[in-house]
């Protein structure tokens, strides 16, 4: 891309062997994971003022863990495990099915986990800028990466590394470098955003004894049918949390507007913020326990399910998905559903389904975070490589955190091996991961889902 920057002008206030670029679930685990594996220098830039991305500014359940189905099992371990593991230390989690048919969720409490990565972060030694926007990719003539340029309370300012991984979710990081990536739209209608939002004050003996999820779906298609609640869509999902008295939602639907656009999405947060308080209306009159509700928090920006795409080594389908395909270079599992939010004019039901069959899990491959024809870049998170459909399966947080940690893990080989990201020996991966305990093969023992049972799962390694 052509910078209007005078790079050489900005000056270097960092330099690094890896640098992690966005601190959500994905860049977290990559840092910390990469922050453990020895004594090169890690650092992880982040926009906001608080680590976690969505899994602390937006929502407050890792899906992704567990298969689906009656006889499910677990899929995702390692750092994702510890995260959770320092979770339940404050009995701040709890198992929770899910009823649309996404498995077992870990629902938590998004404030404790803000506390979470905090201390594994530090404790790994990572360096961590909060309030640090990524503005810019430095180039060469040939395209290498010089740093990555990135503005705070000083001003602008370098960051140099020998190692990059782009864990933003919006790909920003490749596409200031030049990679080649997909936009949602431009092949497959993108999936619609949402605002997720927190109320107090609820009757959950009530809700429940008054049926519970088919009660809420009922009085919602009443809503909608007698014109009493403006109400977006006739299903929603309400579910109690980690806090006594308190549920989130996922219920606000937003479509037809660009995350890529500054003035669409400013028009989705306000919008968002509008259907929601149409939502706790809707709640206190028509919904049983909810006549004292109160919303308490709003998702701390709008939730957004995809944007860029990159184009990596390899490109995960559908076929993968619904197939169970088995790749050598397998890094992580996923037996989640293809789940793609979709815009429906009518209000019916916007949620597309397919399902992994008989509640396996399939292979997600190394290439699958290493854009296509470079050394020293890795993606993890939501903007990793894949087809639509198949991000709409693999985007659940824990796989999002497992391609971190496969990540981080893959960078700090490639420092050690003196190698690049598409000459690392992937066996050599796999063999770390699993001392981890990351899980690369079908478990063959049903995992234990009722609330707390987490611990009962646990595979015990050194981490």
């Amino acid at each position: 891309m052509i910078s209007l920057l005078n790079h050489d002008a900005i000056p270097i206030i960092a330099d690094v062997d890896l640098l992690v670029v966005g601190a959500g679930s994905a860049g977290c685990c990559a840092a910390i994971t990469a922050g453990r594996d020895g004594d090169r220098s890690v650092m992880l830039i982040e926009r906001y003022g608080f680590l976690g991305g969505s899994s602390t500014g937006v929502l407050d359940t890792f899906y992704g863990f567990f298969t689906p189905g009656d006889q499910p099992r677990k899929v995702v371990g390692g750092i994702p495990d510890a995260v959770v593991d320092a979770l339940a230390v404050d009995g701040a989690m709890f198992l929770r099915p899910n009823t649309y048919g996404a498995g077992t969720g870990v629902t938590y409490n998004p404030q404790r986990l803000k506390l979470v990565w905090d201390q594994m972060l530090r404790g790994a030694g990572v360096q961590l800028r909060l309030h640090t926007m990524l503005v810019d990719v430095e180039t060469n003539a040939r395209g290498q990466i010089r740093s990555a340029v990135v503005f705070g309370k000083e001003g602008f300012s370098r960051i140099r590394a020998s190692r990059y991984i782009d864990a933003g979710g919006d790909a920003d990081f490749c596409q200031l470098a030049g990679i080649d990536f997909e936009t949602a739209g431009d092949i497959d209608p993108a999936q619609t955003m949402t605002t997720t939002f927190q109320l107090a004050g609820v009757d959950l003996d009530a809700y429940r004894n008054a049926g519970g999820k088919k009660h809420l779906n009922e009085r919602m298609a009443q809503a909608i049918d007698s014109g009493r609640h403006p109400l977006p869509r006739r299903s929603g999902s309400v579910h109690r949390m980690a806090v006594k008295d308190c549920v989130a939602t996922v219920a606000v639907r937003v479509a037809d507007l660009d995350a890529l656009c500054t003035a669409d999405l400013t028009r989705a947060e306000i919008e968002g913020r509008r259907q929601a308080f149409v939502y706790e209306a809707f709640l206190r009159d028509d919904v049983a326990g909810f006549g004292d509700a109160r919303i308490i928090n709003l998702s701390h920006q709008i939730g957004v399910r995809e944007t860029r795409r990159v184009y990596g080594e390899y490109r995960l389908t559908r076929d993968d998905c619904l197939q169970v395909r088995r790749f050598d270079d397998s890094v992580l599992m996923c037996g989640a559903p293809i789940e793609d939010h979709r815009h429906d004019a009518e209000g019916n039901a916007e949620t597309a389904w397919a399902y992994v069959p008989d509640g396996r899990a399939y292979d997600v491959p190394y290439r699958t975070l290493v854009p296509k024809g470079r050394e020293d870049v890795w993606v993890a998170g939501r903007c990793f490589s894949a087809t639509h459909d198949a991000h709409a399966s693999c985007r659940s947080m824990g796989q999002t955190m497992s391609m971190g940690q496969a990540a981080g893990l893959a960078a700090m080989l490639s420092l050690q091996l003196k190698c690049g990201a598409t000459d690392l020996p992937v066996s050599k991966l796999q063999d770390r991961l699993r001392d981890l305990g990351a899980v690369l093969e079908e478990p063959k023992t049903i995992a234990q889902t009722a609330a707390d049972a987490w611990q009962k799962n646990r595979k015990q390694v050194a981490l």
